[in-house]
């Protein structure tokens, strides 16, 4: 049974990382708009996170951080912010890109499986989609405005405005959006696996 539940979480996680890249290397998982984009590539997290716990969620973001990564350097579909900020401090722009998708898998996780035993595997599910999206907005904009924040390039997107309003203007489209689909994608989702008993795949997740 170990074994099995072995197996099946191996091609869990090789599916939801081949979505991944499919998502970072396709204009499938990327719309920009303006200097930001709304991305998909929170959803195979929050699954990861809900089938395999907080360390499937945060191997599945640290994916996710790396691919974000190579965007900066015009690999897959580019992101001019990116790019920016790689010319600014390449070191930076790396943990700026990896470090909040790597936190973001891991805490999720721990949100799902704390949800789920408060209200089951469906609720848990779609609750799961909602901090997805929300903390990988919340730790990509505070991890921008930490590192970045005192950068001539950063100020002018801040244009003398205080933090909480540059956050709220520059994403609030993005994060609802990101929000809604990541809640219905990834609840849809682990509801329909754990009917088909296909979760839990360990007493551990």
């Amino acid at each position: 049974m170990k074994r099995n539940n072995s197996t099946r979480s191996l091609v869990l996680m090789g599916l939801l990382t081949a979505i991944l890249i499919l998502f970072s290397f396709t204009p499938i998982g990327t719309i920009p708009i303006g200097p930001l984009s709304i991305t998909l590539n929170i959803i195979p997290i929050a699954i990861a996170a809900a089938a395999l716990g907080p360390a499937g969620g945060a191997a599945m973001g640290a994916i996710f951080g790396l691919l974000s990564f190579l965007q900066c350097l015009g690999i897959g579909i580019p992101s001019g912010m990116g790019a920016t900020l790689f010319s600014i401090n390449p070191f930076l722009a790396f943990v700026q890109r990896f470090v909040p998708r790597l936190l973001d898998g891991f805490l999720v996780g721990l949100i799902f499986k704390g949800c789920k035993k408060l209200f089951g595997y469906g609720p848990a599910g779609f609750i799961t989609g909602i901090f997805s999206a929300f903390l990988n907005t919340l730790f990509f904009m505070s991890a921008l405005v930490l590192l970045f924040g005192n950068t001539e390039y950063v100020q002018g997107l801040i244009n003398g405005r205080n933090v909480v309003a540059f956050v709220c203007a520059f994403v609030g489209v993005n994060a609802v959006f990101e929000m809604i689909v990541s809640t219905l994608v990834t609840g849809g989702v682990v509801l329909a696996l754990y009917k088909a008993k296909l979760l839990p795949l360990s007493e551990k997740s």
